[in-house]
């Protein structure tokens, strides 16, 4: 053998192994997803993560979620300081589209997967002028209240149509003395104002008309429509169990789950939750909220919920693109949707669902109005911002820290003090 051709041949073995160890290294990635979804880490770790490495070998995934209340303050610093994960779960509208503008969020439009949403679906998380998509649309979820269907034929009571029936059986559900009437605390805030305001909101101010009218200048959070929430919520205080003030998220689904308390006032996403921990201990049913009156129009907050984005600092862009086309694709919507019922998928492609309760819930999409979050396109983008005070200020009427006139004022004025809408 000549020099010459050892030389190649000891130099092709050269390249040839470090091709080999830059395709391991470039297939040796982690990713870290950032999510305020911190009750259904089992089911990602369990199931929709193991699903997709399996056909991803060499990249991985962690889900690694933050407390709901806490996500966008923790999730802004760990942008701000470079730490945050290679995948950020986006909140629909204002919130994610800052993020966007900052330069935080990457552009997806050309992202293959984005095909398979609809305009609708894609709004979310878009530019005002659509032009950019910068999260891929996961599920939406619809607001109602959850009930223990076991105890209800125990105590002979039947869900209720109309507002004056709800208060009706909370009184009897109270006055039997074995059951929390309804589980759901104030320490959190966010939910009071999530499964309470947002849940029941929509009935007093009207629904889309209401909220557009609110975006456009034309109504006030001192309205009736925007003050009767509030007064509703009040009313909670009493049917709300002792200590309800010190009461968390966790401890409010723990109530529940136990067998502890009737009623829970509910976002769709606690399906997936609820029914694992129950374990056939009672069955569950749902209502969507009272109307205020017989004969009235019903609306139901079905509010696009969640998408996923990537980082733009990432320094695996490529994998995280691969993890989030299959994000987009009809596989994933129909493993997401049946392993988190109640997350109802976005994805254009049809998903049969397997959980009666997440049938409950979507089968009133054809008989109530729907509508979103009041609070988060647009009126959400400034300083005050109007999504965290009426955290706070749901909070505040149930604890009667606040009546619900003072809370709707302050809320007005805080919008006035940077949103002027164009007449």
């Amino acid at each position: 053998m000549t020099r010459t051709l050892r030389m190649a041949l000891l130099a092709g073995t050269a390249m040839s192994g470090m091709a080999m160890s830059g395709m391991a290294a470039a297939q040796d990635v982690t990713l870290t997803i950032e999510s305020w979804r911190n009750d259904d880490l089992m089911i990602w770790q369990q199931q929709i993560i193991p699903a997709f490495e399996a056909a991803h070998p060499g990249i991985r995934v962690t889900f690694a979620p933050t407390a709901p209340a806490e996500y966008n303050a923790v999730l802004n610093s760990k942008l701000d300081a470079g730490s945050a994960g290679n995948l950020i779960t986006c909140r629909p509208f204002d919130a994610s589209l800052e993020l966007f503008n900052k330069g935080q969020l990457a552009d997806l439009t050309d992202l293959p997967a984005m095909e398979n949403f609809s305009d609708v679906a894609r709004s979310a998380w878009q530019t005002d002028d659509g032009a950019a998509t910068f999260c891929v649309p996961m599920a939406s979820v619809i607001h109602g209240f959850i009930y223990n269907r076991t105890a209800f034929e125990e105590l002979g009571l039947e869900p209720p149509r109309t507002t004056d029936e709800f208060y009706a059986l909370l009184e009897a559900i109270k006055e039997d003395g074995t059951y929390i009437p309804m589980a759901m605390g104030t320490a959190d805030q966010w939910e009071a104002a999530t499964m309470g305001y947002q849940n029941i909101g929509p009935t007093y101010w009207g629904g889309e008309e209401g909220r557009r009218a609110l975006i456009a200048g034309e109504q006030s959070l001192t309205d009736e429509g925007w003050v009767e929430p509030l007064r509703q919520l009040a009313r909670w205080r009493d049917y709300l169990g002792e200590g309800f003030e010190a009461q968390t998220y966790p401890d409010s689904q723990n109530l529940f789950t136990l067998g502890r308390a009737a009623i829970y006032p509910a976002g769709s996403w606690e399906i997936g939750v609820f029914g694992p921990q129950i374990e056939g201990a009672f069955e569950m049913g749902a209502f969507p909220p009272p109307v205020a009156a017989e004969g009235d129009t019903c609306f139901i907050s079905d509010h696009t919920d969640i998408a996923l984005g990537l980082n733009a600092a990432s320094p695996h862009a490529d994998a995280a693109r691969t993890f989030l086309d299959w994000v987009g694709s009809p596989e994933f919507a129909t493993l997401y949707a049946n392993a988190l019922p109640g997350f109802f998928s976005l994805n254009s492609a049809p998903v049969e669902m397997e959980d009666p309760l997440a049938q409950e819930f979507v089968s009133w999409r054809e008989t109530c109005e729907p509508t979103i979050r009041s609070t988060y396109q647009i009126l959400s983008r400034g300083t005050p911002n109007l999504e965290n005070e009426t955290w706070t200020a749901s909070a505040n009427v149930i604890t009667g820290a606040e009546t619900p006139e003072d809370a709707a004022a302050r809320l007005q004025q805080g919008l006035d003090s940077w949103y002027q809408p164009q007449e």
